[in-house]
């Protein structure tokens, strides 16, 4: 039986960028993360920097698919 983990990642070599990019991202919607464990945020602020980050990179896509 295989394994289905989510949190193995289809690009390991994009891990730092992603981690900038979620520092970036949580900044702009002003939630303070440290660095290392953010256990102690909510779930509303974690939410606000993924949703945001995912949005962001949804748009980021369209706009190659756009000028190709």
């Amino acid at each position: 039986m295989s394994s289905n983990n989510s949190n193995r990642r289809l690009v390991p070599e994009a891990m730092d960028s992603l981690e900038k990019f979620k520092y970036e991202v949580a900044s702009e919607v002003g939630v303070n993360l440290k660095n290392g464990y953010n256990g102690n945020i909510s779930a509303k602020d974690a939410g606000k920097i993924g949703g945001n980050m995912v949005k962001k990179m949804i748009q980021q896509a369209e706009n190659q698919m756009i000028g190709k």
